[in-house]
């Protein structure tokens, strides 16, 4: 049975609000609209409104207009979603889908998998820009049957920018709070003879300020806690025969930031770090037959990252990853109904470690070899519509699973479809996890869980709301005990155990539509991230999440607003309270080529953390300039 938050008449009040919003929305127009076509939640090409796993996308129009200054700004206002955060921009950030872990959430950048395997289990979302992104796909839920290990709580896959026929020439600059400051440059296209191009370069700079908490914190040094960004992102890919092209990829960004220790530091000390990742990938995409669709990518990720103390008790920590990978997919229609998926991976992966903490200096590298082998098929009979998927995975030094994933779908009407799936799990520890000479468990098990979901989509016109009911469990779940870190959490000085036992269960809306011109997009989640054995809601994890935007255009003006709902949480033994916040934006077409854009973050200075003892940024105010040729 499904439990809801402790305060019954603000979540029917949030319920009833909502509900409102879906009954207002759902008497849009009807007439036919276009939707986006997704690659994530089958790894085939299908409409939105056909992916059975609850799936949205973030458009490039979308991200334009946000004025998000990384990832997580991107994605809070998504469904399920919840981020920690030590901090201001460039802080260490965790991503929590449907409450799952952050390694238990794959990040994907054109197909590739982006993690930390000599830091965390999770991806470096906090230095990843929206400058080099073209659109993103979000999947919730465990297709791990598809994606391996990793999956349990969902993916999100990154798409960078591709050369489309119009040549396209783009610049913006940026300026607000804080001593912040961000440029960026690109330019995309396609010549005559089939050579396709796109590139984009970021620079961000920000003062910010002291991360620590002073009242809670007061020993820690009160000094500003800075963070600068470099990002690069390349695509250049050849047409060398009709259905048959060859490219390479390119992004890596550059982070460096200061940050406050866990309330163990003096006030001269000074922490700093650097974190450095890359991925290259080469490809090869063909089309053999009208239907049989091949890629072959070749690629390698590489992550680096350094913690400097500077102090009476300093350290110096470095973390090095690299993670080759081949991959073959093949996409085959057996019909124009139906769909087949296969493919193999085949990857290498190290972590190289270095911690001296001024008494003495421990290294290790460990690596481990992973291949998998999977297939899926994917169609529709009469007013049903099945998908079916299972994957093998060998990781070395964690043994190798078999994963499944069924999912089906009955449309009652052409705008209303009923919705159910159910799945298996297997994640793997880390390099890290297991053999990091700080917080390794040489003892970690490897994680299972099984998942189900009842859901419901309505879609017409303009409008679309999918709702999910959906519940997992989680057997050997990985944990740490946030009292027994230091720095404030930082996962190198966390010791990772397993949970006998983790389960999660809610309820999941998302809805968006256009009403008298007015764009309007919502998400509602009420979860139980429980860990079974005590009986206790997992750390950082709120029950509660709720987002709205709206946004209008008035000729050249576009103006918009959000408002974002975190109910409290507990951080170790320290709760954490509930907050929302309220942010604008703002867009004025100059001219067909020049827009000038602004925003501001937290309109009404919430006072409010997302990780005990660290502070979240204040009021800011932002402005800047985009010439687009």
């Amino acid at each position: 049975m499904l439990k809801f938050p402790r305060t019954p008449l603000r979540a029917a009040a949030r319920l009833s609000a909502f509900a409102s919003l879906l009954f207002s929305v759902s008497n849009a127009s009807a007439d036919a609209t276009l939707t986006p076509v997704v690659v994530t939640a089958a790894r085939i090409e299908q409409n939105q409104l056909d992916a059975l796993p609850h799936t949205t996308v973030i458009t490039s129009e979308m991200i334009r207009n946000s004025q998000a200054i990384d990832l997580p700004g991107l994605l809070r206002n998504e469904a399920g979603l919840q981020f920690s955060q030590s901090g201001g921009p460039g802080q260490l950030t965790s991503f929590f889908m449907r409450g799952a872990a952050p390694a238990q959430t794959l990040i994907l950048i054109d197909g590739v998998p982006v993690r930390r395997q000599g830091f965390s289990g999770g991806a470096a979302i906090e230095h990843i820009l929206p400058e080099q992104i073209d659109h993103i796909e979000i999947v919730r839920g465990n297709v791990s049957a598809i994606y391996g290990s990793g999956a349990i709580g969902g993916v999100v896959q990154i798409f960078t920018r591709r050369g489309a026929q119009e040549p396209t020439l783009g610049a913006s600059v940026e300026a607000g709070s804080r001593g912040t400051t961000k440029v960026s440059g690109d330019i995309s296209g396609q010549s005559a003879g089939g050579t396709r191009y796109a590139m984009s370069a970021s620079h961000f700079n920000t003062d910010a300020f002291s991360v620590a908490s002073a009242r809670q914190f007061p020993n820690e040094n009160p000094d500003k806690d800075g963070y600068e960004n470099s990002s690069v992102s390349a695509d250049l890919s050849q047409e060398w025969a009709k259905g048959h092209e060859v490219g390479a990829r390119l992004y890596a960004n550059d982070g460096k930031f200061n940050y406050d220790g866990g309330g163990f530091g003096t006030p001269t000390d000074i922490n700093k770090g650097t974190s450095k990742q890359q991925s290259l990938a080469l490809f090869s995409r063909d089309r053999f037959s009208p239907d049989w669709g091949s890629t072959i990518t070749l690629s390698q990720t590489r992550t680096e990252n350094r913690d400097i103390a500077i102090s009476d008790f300093g350290f110096d920590s470095r973390y090095q990853s690299t993670a080759n990978l081949l991959q073959w997919a093949n996409e085959i229609s057996l019909s124009p109904n139906w769909t087949v998926s296969a493919g193999a991976d085949l990857g290498r992966e190290r972590a190289d470690v270095r911690n001296d903490d001024g008494f003495s200096v421990t290294t290790n590298a460990p690596s481990r070899s992973t291949s998998s082998l999977y297939a899926g098929i994917n169609g529709k009979l009469d007013a049903h519509q099945l998908q079916l998927n299972v994957r093998h995975d060998h990781v070395g030094g964690s043994g190798a699973k078999t994963t499944g994933y069924l999912g089906y779908g009955y449309v009652l009407t052409p705008a209303f479809k009923l919705i159910a799936n159910a799945s298996t799990a297997f994640n793997a520890p880390t390099l890290a996890q297991v053999f990091d000479p700080d917080s390794g468990n040489a003892n970690l098990k490897p994680e299972t869980a099984r998942s189900v979901e009842l859901g419901a989509q309505y879609a017409a016109g303009e409008t679309l709301i999918r709702t999910t009911l959906f519940k997992t469990r989680t057997r050997n779940q990985f944990g740490i005990d946030p009292d027994n870190c230091f720095s404030g959490g930082y996962p190198f000085s966390c010791p990772t155990f397993n949970i006998a036992q983790a389960s999660n269960q809610g309820l999941e809306l998302s809805a968006g539509s256009t009403l008298g011109g007015m764009d309007l997009h919502a998400s509602l989640t009420l979860q139980e991230p429980t860990n079974d054995a005590t009986d206790q809601i997992l750390p950082r994890r709120a029950r509660t999440l709720a987002a709205l935007s709206a946004a209008q255009a008035f000729g050249a003006l576009r103006a918009g607003a959000d408002v974002q709902y975190t109910g409290s949480r507990n951080d170790g033994s320290h709760p954490l309270g509930a907050y929302a916040l309220v942010n604008l934006n703002a867009r004025y077409a100059l001219s067909k080529s020049l827009a000038l854009f602004g925003r501001i973050d937290n309109l009404f200075d919430r006072d409010y953390q997302t990780v005990y003892g660290y502070n979240q940024p204040p009021r800011g105010v932002f402005i800047g300039l985009r010439w687009q040729q």
